[in-house]
């Protein structure tokens, strides 16, 4: 259920397992129309819960492994897209998160050290001499991350897993599910193996309504930009950008050499609602556009070419899972928080073991059979939502303000899997 990222990866490592496997992708729009088409194009190894996060709750060789695991899928996903002749702009050239403030920078230095002490990680801490930035004292920089026009990857994948023999039936919405069968608006489909793989879009239906939450992300791309100008903004292709401020923002290089330049900061609907009009909030791409401005005073001024939004999965303890019932055939896979671009080919790999009744290291990492606590019913999810936004945006106030670790982003740490 769900033709996106996730259920494409599951089809398509089922396919490698077994080719003579009858596999249906139910899709209510077209494959790939939700957040694994519209993302920022991160193939990165981050996780929505911390590796101190996971190994709180599931002990430090289990974080390790996680650790592991995501670091190996960011070359996974190369690989496999080169295997299945998927042309998705992928190069590997990392991430750069700049510190624009003293309290970014003692973070970043306090993230590398941390980093150190699990021995997995290769952060390194860049001093302002590398970084072109405004105000950077310096940056963080994560060689696991690959550059990925996350749209040719997945309509890419969808031809071949129906090449190799799978039925994608778009524009059909699930409408509950039963062991055994799926109902949807066009009629019941039977299997053995049922996978739930709608992120976000589990929203809107009645039965898994409550265990994510649809936050939405905005992004804008603009005109290309000349090499001079990429130079002095010092960001090579195969690159991806951040700094450390909390309300996330997140950008690219792309092949053709456009800024594609996103953040959250719009607010969540009631009722968990999702609504096309929703993808589009005219205040959130001004302010994507004066933030790159500010990042990046070298920048010519910008045409914005395109620009869109959608919502990404949240589930209540930011901890993403992956889970399959034996005795029901029922599986799940979900809750990446934005994450999701590398996450959802480790996902797809380990149902895979699962369905097909494998015992690996993959579906022994913590992940497995993690189950996150139901959201709150409204108005308290309402307010909790927002009040987060919130929180997030006036904690980066404070740090402007004080110099000092924001209290807020300490307080609301627990919350959001940190």
């Amino acid at each position: 259920m769900g033709a996106g990222l996730t259920g494409l990866w599951t089809a398509y490592e089922l396919q490698r397992r077994d080719p003579g496997l009858r596999i249906t992708l139910l899709e209510k729009r077209i494959a790939g129309f939700g957040a694994s088409g519209r993302n920022g194009g991160w193939c990165s190894a981050l996780f929505p819960a911390s590796t101190a996060a996971l190994e709180k709750k599931h002990g430090r060789e289990a974080a390790l492994a996680m650790r592991r695991a995501m670091i190996d899928t960011v070359d996974e996903v190369g690989r496999a897209a080169a295997e299945a002749g998927i042309d998705c702009d992928y190069e590997r050239g990392g991430t750069i998160v700049f510190a624009r403030s003293e309290s970014q920078w003692r973070a970043a230095q306090h993230e590398v050290e941390h980093a150190r002490g699990y021995g997995v990680d290769a952060l390194e801490l860049w001093g302002a001499d590398r970084v072109h930035a405004r105000d950077a004292r310096g940056a963080v920089y994560d060689p696991a991350c690959a550059r990925v026009h996350p749209a040719a990857l997945v309509r890419g994948l969808a031809r071949r897993v129906e090449q190799r023999g799978a039925v994608i039936h778009e524009h059909t919405a699930v409408e509950s599910w039963t062991p055994g069968a799926v109902r949807t608006d066009r009629g019941t489909v039977r299997a053995r193996h049922i996978i739930t793989a709608l992120e976000g879009y589990g929203a809107t239906i009645a039965q898994s309504k409550r265990r994510i939450l649809p936050l939405y992300s905005l992004m804008v791309a603009t005109q290309p930009l000349d090499d001079a100008v990429w130079e002095a903004m010092g960001i090579a292709h195969g690159q991806t950008f951040s700094d450390g401020r909390h309300l996330v923002i997140y950008g690219q290089r792309t092949a053709d050499n456009r800024i594609a330049f996103g953040g959250r900061g719009a607010r969540y609907h009631w009722g968990s609602a999702i609504r096309d009009e929703y993808d589009r909030v005219d205040r959130v791409f001004e302010h994507l556009v004066a933030t790159l401005h500010d990042l990046f005073p070298q920048l010519p001024p910008l045409e914005i070419e395109h620009a869109w939004g959608g919502p990404l999965g949240v589930p209540r303890d930011w901890h993403a899972s992956v889970a399959y019932d034996p005795t029901t055939g029922i599986g799940s896979a979900g809750g990446y928080v934005g994450d999701g671009l590398s996450t959802t080919n480790l996902a797809g790999r380990t149902l895979a073991d699962l369905v097909t009744g494998r015992d690996t290291a993959l579906t022994r990492l913590p992940w497995v059979g993690h189950r996150s606590p139901s959201w709150e019913p409204e108005p308290l999810r309402f307010l909790g939502a927002n009040a987060g936004l919130v929180a997030m945006t006036t904690a980066d106030a404070e740090e402007r303000a004080t110099g000092r670790s924001s209290v807020i982003a300490r307080a609301m740490s627990p919350l959001i899997g940190h």
